[in-house]
Parts: structure tokens; C-alpha cells; sequence
């Protein structure tokens, strides 16, 4: 489960981009889940972020009813590239809701699709910035191989960052320098609020929104090393859930070639418990979370 913005502590979580960091369980059940969130949902003073309001019982939301439940299916998430053995196991599992009780129908969300440039535009900013307060001087790595501050700063990135969080940096720095920012970051905000516009208006109609997680199933450990482009594709359902810092639930809902399939249930701000009921009563209808890929 990814929390709303601001319903868990990041304190003691290195900063990456700090508008869309967020921390969250990952456990082999929906029981689990709520029961974690249980630990780890509150304010937190040491974290400017965390929202002052009350935690409910998460394990409450443990119950058996979608009767009369809409759920919206935004067609930009199933658009080229899904795989369609995905697809089906999302809309299968979408009919097992509606047999017990749930109502659906297929919405649009257009700002979806500029989900990703947006992201890979804030992100790398706010890394940029992050991460420059590892420099060797106050924690962490620091380079030996040093001759003085200059070096040892620049020694201490060079081995200290791998080769995906340098390209980010790049990407930020760039994107943030003067004659850029208006034409960069401040315009991936301004979608970043059409988006988000997007979600508000979706939940106006419908109180969960289901889609796939990963347009495709997990690749093999190396398999797209040379294809960055289809690595960061793997990101495109769960993007926007991100950048809109609303609640969203992932669960498994079948398999192909032995490997998960997995349905993302997305809802309105502080409403993990609608979720939390959607997927448990999803859960108990199934016997996916049961099963175990071959790995």
C-alpha cells in the first residue's frame, strides 16, 4: 500500500524527491497491511509532513462488502503497451467485484498520460537537491582516494552514486538551471495540477479507481538493462497515484508465465480503509495471495 501524502512519518527515510517520497507495507496480505498501517500511520513532529489528524483502526476496514461500491476503469491506463493478458485479469477481477455487489464503468482521465514526462522531470529536480547533501563531509560514504575538500566532494559522488541516481541528478540540475525552470519544472507542475484535478473530479463519480500496477508482469533481473525506456514503463500505472499523493493498494489477481499479475485500487485522500475493504473482500474471494510464483 503507498498512503496518502503526509498519513506516515518519513522521518529517517533518505530524501529522493520529497514531494512524492512516501513510505508504505509491503506484507503477504491484506490483513497485514492493515495491521502495519495500524504501527505506522500517525503524526510525526520530526516530519513537517506528517498530517495532525486522528488514526483510524485500519483492521475495522477487514470486512466483506462492496454492495453498491462504483469503481471508475480510466482507459488510459490500459493503453498501448499493456500487455493483454494483464488487461483481462484486471476486468476478470473488476466482474468478481461486480458479482458481489459492486457497480463499474469505464471513465477517462486525460492528464494520466502525461503522468510519466511530468515525473521524470520533478523527480530528478528534487533529487538533485537532495542529494547534494551527500558530499562526503557529514555521513555516509566518503572517497579516500582524495587529495583535498574539492576532490574528496567530487571523488565521494562519483563512487557513491550508481549510474541511474547520477543520470537523475544530471536530468534535475538541468532542469532547475536558469532560462530552464519556467520551461521544465514549473510546467511539469502545472500538469502535475491537471492532474490531480483529473483524480478529483473521477472521485466525484466513483469511490475507488482499479487498473493494473505494471502494464506488464516482472522482468528478469538484467533483462532490460539496455532498454532504460521499457524500465521506466514499468512505472506508468503508478506514476500518477504518486504525483496526485492520493492512497492506492496493489494485489495480486492471477499470473502469466508464472509470475504475478497485479491490480492497483486506487482512492479518494485519507480513505485507506475503502481500499483496504475493496481489496480485502477481493482477497477473500480468491486464492491468489495463496499462491507463489516461480522464482
Amino acid at each position: 500500500m503507498k498512503p496518502t501524502y503526509g498519513r506516515v512519518s518519513r522521518y529517517g527515510l533518505i530524501a529522493f524527491a520529497s514531494s512524492l517520497d512516501q513510505i508504505g507495507p509491503l506484507t503477504k496480505d491484506v490483513t497485514d497491511c492493515a495491521l502495519v498501517m495500524n504501527a505506522i500511520s500517525g503524526n510525526d513532529s520530526c516530519d513537517s509532513t506528517s498530517l495532525d489528524i486522528p488514526t483510524p483502526d485500519f483492521t475495522k476496514s477487514l470486512v466483506e462488502d462492496v454492495k453498491g461500491l462504483k469503481i471508475g476503469i480510466p482507459k488510459e491506463f490500459f493503453g498501448k503497451g499493456t500487455d493483454p493478458h494483464i488487461a483481462k485479469a484486471i476486468r476478470d477481477a473488476v466482474e468478481l467485484l461486480a458479482g458481489l455487489g459492486a457497480e463499474y464503468k469505464e471513465t477517462s482521465m486525460p492528464s494520466v498520460d502525461y503522468g510519466l514526462p511530468v515525473y521524470y522531470i520533478i523527480a530528478p529536480a528534487e533529487c538533485s537537491s537532495n542529494l547534494a547533501r551527500f558530499d562526503g563531509v557529514r555521513y555516509g560514504h566518503r572517497s579516500e582516494k582524495s587529495k583535498d575538500t574539492i576532490s574528496m566532494f567530487q571523488q565521494t559522488r562519483e563512487e557513491g552514486f550508481g549510474p541511474e541516481v547520477k543520470q537523475r541528478i544530471m536530468i534535475g540540475s538541468y532542469a532547475l538551471s536558469a532560462g530552464y525552470y519556467d520551461a521544465y519544472y514549473l510546467k511539469a507542475q502545472k500538469v502535475r495540477t491537471l492532474l490531480r484535478q483529473d483524480f478529483e473530479k473521477a472521485f466525484e463519480e466513483f469511490d475507488v479507481l482499479i487498473t493494473p500496477t505494471s502494464p506488464t508482469v516482472a522482468f528478469g533481473i538484467g533483462e532490460l538493462v539496455d532498454d532504460p525506456f521499457a524500465m521506466k514503463l514499468a512505472d506508468v500505472c503508478t506514476i500518477p497515484v504518486n504525483l496526485a499523493g492520493i492512497p492506492a493498494i496493489s494485489i495480486p489477481c492471477g499470473f502469466k508465465d508464472g509470475m504475478p499479475i497485479g491490480m492497483q485500487i486506487m482512492g479518494k485522500g485519507l480513505d485507506e480503509e475503502t481500499l483496504l475493504r475493496v481489496a480485502y473482500t477481493y482477497e477473500q474471494n480468491t486464492d491468489n495471495h495463496k499462491k507463489k510464483p516461480n522464482v
